[in-house]
């Protein structure tokens, strides 16, 4: 029974600050003598008469000098602040190591995750001139959709510089390839070589620790080294200057300038730098049609990106309208800034990507989290106000005004989290290096010190004021007369709230769980699937030089006669490599169609696997099969508007390739030789010489004495090369490396929010038993047993764990259906999963309450009941 809450409002309103509170509290005795003695209602209306009969004595004044109000910032007030903060911290030892290994966990997950963020935003950010400078990019049309496409021809920069005078400023192409390196005494395969243009280092940034930027690249006969690979060839960058390189086995390079090691936030990666002018008579270089250069423009400051992108219509009409009108082929140019290369994703493109997805995906994982945390402070305080009811209390009697009150609370809170950030930095440190290993590049601590000094100190400010201001207000909002009578109750709202609080806790926890199952469920998925071909026991050797070609293609008896070598074969590309798109002229079809192609040899079914559906493979037996056959498979046929068995015996002639006229001898069925995120696109295989991988397939058995044999025999050809290769499943395993780290880290992610939430629910369930001591007491002198009290404690906490498992269910599904969206084969999401991890949470939840439970349920009821 509670006295009328407007003669309150008036009584703290217009009351002296002075005296307000000892008047009000010898109202709401009489208030309760009055409720006794002539009941609720007269009871009340004698309390709001005496009220306002004591507003005109006590009406606002100024502030007596008799009670200064002390300085809030004052050195003492901040010291004996300090020690209160220090003594209740080391008091209640349970309830500050819960929020203190709660909060430096959330803590360390949101630096991992803003190191991560950091190090996707820097990408390309060190460049001097960086805002000016653009890739320039093909857009090509490709199943009714706009494809990006990073490479053009070496004719491209030069044109460029010429129609474009006063706009492009400055042009530079960038080859990347890999070559044999070979000092006086070792010899090296390289994978990270480019050839590039003179002015390189000019146009980039990209410290030289020797040599001159502006003619470091001068001469053809040059090559930059970085830093690592000077140290690997000559021990150290002074014994590198000068010395004598062979690249390819002829061309002798002389060694200008040493660079810095590449950081590992530049979307282009290098560890030789070559002059393109060595590389001028190639057919990318010469021609317009062979793209395979990346070319790169910085623009005039008087320039702007759209006034370029305008004239690039007329551009290409002038040099490419004529080879349009032949080939069939049409595409456009465009300019992405070098700010926006590593976000976007463009076909053939070898060069260093992110997901700016996965970025907002962290970055929304990082926020719940520590949301999380902040919710076990919020909720962990609340439930000791009555623990601390008498300290307020006394202090407020003593003359202690609501404001400072609030702000002792808060910087209590504010230490807590300065202490969390502190436990935080070492766990940091700890799991650095796995964390490391999980993102596949490394983080450089140095280069982010200021930037984690300052996200602390944000962390400590915002997470401080957020987790401590409600418990503030609350705590310092007590009526000094009922704390110090031991009659405080938190009441129905704030135990309301508290079980809010909770259910978004688990909601989230269990928001992460659904995604992390869902995902597992799919990467296992395609793992898994029947990708319609054999990719077991078969090796993939890249044909990257002269020596492997020639080992492959003179040896291949010699291979095939091996015991347990099944078959092998050349082609231009192995499933999840290369296949690039040609145009066709099609028997019957007006318009010439487009579709993906694979050249190969006559062994190419047999070695992979391939189901011919309708007619026939290639076979030696028909000579003509080389200059006049093809297989296409089902979607090729379908597209055409063919069955199978209607598409033998069809024409097609490739406009780029062909100068006759091939048969459609055969249909296989489809396979994806691309990335399962990807639906299976129409295929054409064509005998040609366009060789750039070997496929072996062994026989069951010894793989590793197999492919030993395989090396002994390349090893007698005296092959300057290597011998170099990676089994096909590896291959496919590597497609989605990227998808599996990021699917491993939100599975420890999602493990720390669900272990933050069931510190806090430990917590409560802690005070929940102590608060009902007696009361368990009681019950189980009355004859209650062991079993039904555990039920009775644990059953208040089980009810918003059900809750947040309807909360979360739906907003999962959704996230996580739209996240499928980038597979074009993806599991169907089962209400299996749901009731698995619904069930999961609880029996967590069961177990963290369970606790606590059965220890207060096994207390002697002698002790509970004489316990105050």
């Amino acid at each position: 029974m509670k006295p009328p809450r407007f003669a309150n409002w008036l009584l703290e309103t217009f009351g002296h600050p002075d005296t307000s509170e000892e008047v009000q509290g010898d109202l709401l005795e009489l208030y309760d003598y009055w409720v006794q003695t002539l009941g609720e209602r007269k009871a009340r209306w004698r309390y709001g008469l005496n009220a306002l009969k004591l507003l005109r004595p006590l009406a606002k004044s100024k502030q007596s000098v008799e009670y200064p109000i002390p300085f809030l910032l004052s050195p003492t007030m901040l010291r004996n602040y300090v020690k209160i903060a220090l003594r209740n911290l080391t008091r209640n030892k349970v309830f500050s190591g819960i929020n203190l290994l709660g909060l430096s966990t959330g803590i360390t997950v949101c630096l991992l995750i803003f190191l991560f963020i950091m190090n996707e935003f820097s990408v390309d950010n060190f460049h001097k001139n960086g805002k000016s400078i653009y890739r320039v990019m093909r857009g090509m049309e490709h199943e009714g959709k706009e494809v990006a496409v990073s490479y053009v021809s070496g004719q491209y920069a030069p044109a460029l510089l010429t129609d474009f005078k006063g706009q492009i400023t400055q042009a530079v192409r960038v080859n990347p390839t890999d070559a044999l390196v070979a000092t006086q005494d070792k010899s090296f395969h390289e994978r990270k070589i480019i050839d590039v243009d003179p002015n390189f280092f000019t146009f980039f940034t990209f410290p030289l620790l020797k040599g001159d930027p502006a003619t470091v690249l001068s001469e053809p006969a040059s090559v930059v080294l970085t830093e690592s690979t000077a140290r690997k060839y000559f021990g150290s960058i002074d014994n590198a200057l000068g010395k004598i390189v062979k690249v390819d086995k002829n061309l002798a390079v002389k060694v200008t300038g040493i660079a810095q090691d590449v950081p590992a936030n530049s979307h282009l990666d290098f560890d030789l730098v070559i002059p393109l002018e060595n590389y001028k008579d190639r057919t990318w270089m010469t021609g317009w049609i062979n793209n395979g250069i990346y070319t790169y423009v910085q623009l005039d400051p008087t320039a702007s990106e759209e006034q370029v992108e305008r004239n690039f219509p007329r551009f290409m009409d002038k040099h490419m309208g004529q080879i349009f009108k032949q080939s069939g082929f049409h595409f456009n140019l465009s300019l992405t800034p070098l700010a926006s290369i590593y976000f976007e994703q463009s076909a053939f493109d070898s060069v260093k990507h992110g997901d700016k997805k996965v970025v907002y995906i962290f970055l929304s994982i990082a926020a719940l989290i520590l949301l999380v945390a902040c919710i076990n402070f919020m909720n962990l305080s609340t439930v000791r106000a009555v623990d601390r009811s008498k300290e307020i209390g006394v202090r407020k009697v003593l003359g202690a005004i609501k404001g400072h009150l609030v702000w002792q609370f808060i910087g209590e809170s504010l230490l807590l989290t300065t202490l969390s950030c502190l436990v935080s930095i070492g766990l940091l440190a700890l799991v650095l290096p796995v964390y490391k290993q999980l993102l596949g590049y490394p983080l450089n601590l140095s280069v982010y010190a200021l930037p984690i000094v300052l996200f602390l100190i944000g962390i400590i400010v915002v997470v401080g004021f957020l987790s401590g201001s409600y418990p503030a207000f609350v705590l310092a909002a007590f009526s000094p007369i009922q704390a110090l009578k031991g009659k405080l109750r938190l009441g129905k709202g704030g135990t309301s709230l508290r079980q809010v609080l909770v259910v978004v806790q688990f909601s989230i926890s269990i928001l992460l769980m659904l995604g992390t199952a869902i995902g597992t469920q799919q990467m296992s998925y395609l793992k898994n699937k029947q990708l319609g071909y054999n990719k077991e026991q078969t090796l993939v050797i890249p044909i990257d030089n002269e020596d492997i070609y020639n080992f492959i293609l003179k040896h291949k008896p010699e291979l095939l006669s091996q015991s347990r070598v099944e078959s092998v074969s050349m082609m231009s590309g192995e499933p999840g490599g290369f296949f690039d798109g040609h145009m066709f002229d099609v028997e019957a079809h007006p318009n010439r169609w487009k579709a993906r192609t694979e050249f190969a040899d006559f062994d190419f079914v047999k070695t992979l696997g391939l189901k011919i559906i309708a007619g026939r493979d290639f076979s030696p037996l028909f000579p003509t099969d080389t200059a006049g056959a093809i297989l296409i498979n089902r979607t090729a046929a379908a597209r055409l508007g063919w069955t199978p068995d209607q598409a033998v015996g069809k024409w097609l002639k490739n406009t780029m390739r062909d100068s006759t006229n091939r048969t459609i001898i055969g249909v296989v069925e489809d396979y994806n030789f691309l990335s399962l995120k990807e639906a299976i696109e129409p295929l054409v295989i064509a005998p040609n010489d366009d060789r750039r991988a070997a496929l072996i397939r062994l026989k069951p058995g010894n793989l590793t004495a197999t492919v030993e044999t395989i090396q002994q025999l390349y090893a007698k050809t005296r092959p300057a090369y290597p011998f170099e290769y990676h089994f096909l499943d590896q291959q496919f395993d590597q497609m989605y490396q990227t998808d599996l780290r990021q699917q491993t880290i939100m599975q420890v992610f999602a493990g720390l929010a669900i272990f933050i939430a069931c510190l806090g629910l430990f917590g409560l369930a802690s005070f929940s038993a102590q608060q009902r001591t007696k009361e368990i007491g009681v019950r189980k002198v009355l004859g209650a047993s062991v079993g039904s009290v555990v039920t009775l404690l644990s059953r208040d906490f089980l009810k918003p764990v059900s809750i947040a498992i309807l909360v979360a269910s739906p907003i999962a599904w959704y996230v996580m259906s739209q996240w499928l969206q980038n597979f074009a084969y993806r599991v169907d999401i089962s209400g299996w999963v749901f009731a698995l991890v619904g069930l999961l949470a609880i029996g967590i939840a069961l177990l963290t309450v369970s606790f606590q439970s059965i220890k207060a349920a096994l207390v002697n009821p002698v002790k509970s009941l004489r316990s105050e």
